[in-house]
């Protein structure tokens, strides 16, 4: 298992276009991957799954957990914060 949290920089949070642009990516990747709040890992969800993601309702300035196990877990976990940290590549 590899965790690593990571804060929401983007102005709208984990909305539709970013949700869909992480669990693409997360889908990537052969792991199982998860994401929470940071600290609440019984609330994790499917990484993989846009709808999944937008249930948490992620807002800016919040942390995550990206928590992934399998043969590529560090891998993905390193991807997907990178991502999030680019802030989706959205302007401002």
């Amino acid at each position: 298992m590899y965790l690593k949290t990571v804060k929401i920089i983007n102005t709208c949070g984990l909305h539709a276009r970013p949700a869909s642009d992480f669990a693409a990516l997360a889908k990537t990747y052969i792991s199982k991957i998860n994401i929470c709040r940071k600290g609440e890992t019984e609330e994790a969800v499917n990484a993989k799954s846009v709808v999944m993601l937008l249930t948490l309702g992620i807002e800016q300035g919040e942390e995550v957990d990206i928590i992934a196990e399998g043969e590529d877990e560090m891998q993905s976990v390193e991807a997907l914060t990178s991502l999030i940290a680019s802030g989706f590549d959205e302007e401002g």
